[in-house]
């Protein structure tokens, strides 16, 4: 006997990156940023704890909503504000799709697509991504009410031109979820499709760039009648007080956030430069992170055990499509020297 609703009983759950119990490992497997966060952030958090944690936070996040509006030239009556962008996808499936509704994504991507399709019980529609991970053509003939885009794409990294997706969102009748998470290590953005196209929403989050994953806060950009329309399905208090007072004052250090992103670029560029001489194919990434797959005679998996057990951690994915591979997030040079070192170790007779 189950208390759960069938498609529930039947689903599997989200599976995040592992998190260690121990001190001492070098974490490179869920894309956090290794720089800490604005000292406008940190300190705004600090005032933020007092007396006034005994009342709810502003139900709209208001002053998220004005200086995130402000910051990225748009009106705050389109910015929806969630607890992580993961918050923002929970309300489009939600209001979108519902029962039976078909929800399309190229794959493979963000597992949490699916996720979130198989909790409201709707249809999700998995079209396989090119082996260069351009914009499947197949993805505008869906018939969607709910299309997401992660852009850039995790895991692999790759980015998608904004014209493309701008004919995306002409093609189709349904709502364009584009999932921006990791924008900011990329060279473009997609904000100005909101202007463009009614049916466009643009997600960002405050975890990757700003280095506020603890915090979980995230945003949405959309016209008028789509935020209005997800703000009726919204949680009442969905954004803590210590989370909105730790964007609002990101959002007035945008430099802090770039000058780190800078940095992670840079680290990036020589981490694909170094899995190339190990011959490794290394898909081209604008995020925190880069896809490797490894070639014969080790494995992915191999790889990927060798350095837990040297301490070292990176993503693994025992999924068709991505097994002979490895996600590994942007680290400090530190860090990313020793990845790359024991990495030449584990590979040394065919290195």
């Amino acid at each position: 006997m189950t208390y759960f609703r069938r498609n529930i009983e039947r689903m599997s759950g989200y599976t995040p990156g592992e998190q260690p119990r121990e001190p001492g490992f070098v974490k490179l497997n869920t894309n956090e940023n290794p720089y800490p966060p604005s000292p406008k952030a940190l300190k705004a958090v600090r005032a933020a704890v007092g007396k006034d944690l005994r009342l709810y936070p502003d139900p709209l996040a208001t002053k998220v909503r004005e200086k995130a509006a402000e910051v990225y030239g748009t009106k705050p009556e389109r910015v929806l504000v969630g607890n992580g962008s993961d918050d923002c996808l929970t309300m489009i499936v939600r209001a979108f799709a519902g029962p039976g509704g078909r929800v399309a994504y190229p794959t493979p991507t963000y597992s949490l697509y699916r996720t979130l399709c198989l909790i409201e019980n709707a249809k999700p529609v998995e079209v396989p991504f090119p082996p260069d991970f351009a914009l499947p053509p197949k993805l505008a003939r869906a018939r969607a009410r709910v299309t997401l885009v992660a852009n850039p794409n995790s895991p692999s990294g790759t980015f998608v031109a904004p014209a493309d997706l701008s004919k995306l969102a002409r093609a189709m009748d349904g709502v364009l979820v584009i999932d921006e998470a990791y924008v900011d290590f990329a060279e473009q953005d997609c904000l100005r499709l909101v202007r463009r196209h009614r049916n466009v929403l643009v997600l960002r989050t405050f975890s990757k760039s700003f280095s506020l994953c603890g915090m979980r806060i995230g945003f949405a950009v959309g016209r008028e009648e789509l935020i209005d329309g997800l703000m009726k399905v919204k949680d009442s208090y969905n954004v803590n007080r210590l989370a909105a007072e730790a964007a609002v004052a990101a959002l007035d250090d945008v430099d802090a956030m770039r000058r780190n992103a800078d940095k992670v670029r840079a680290t990036r560029a020589r981490l694909m430069a170094g899995l190339e001489k190990l011959g490794w194919f290394v898909y081209p990434s604008q995020g925190n992170f880069v896809f490797a797959r490894v070639r014969p005679p080790h494995s992915a998996r191999e790889c990927y055990e060798q350095l837990k057990r040297r301490r070292i951690l990176v993503r693994y994915f025992d999924a068709p499509g991505l097994d002979d591979g490895l996600r590994i997030s942007v680290g400090t040079n530190r860090e990313i020297a020793s990845l790359l070192r024991n990495l030449r170790e584990i590979c040394a007779p065919c290195a």
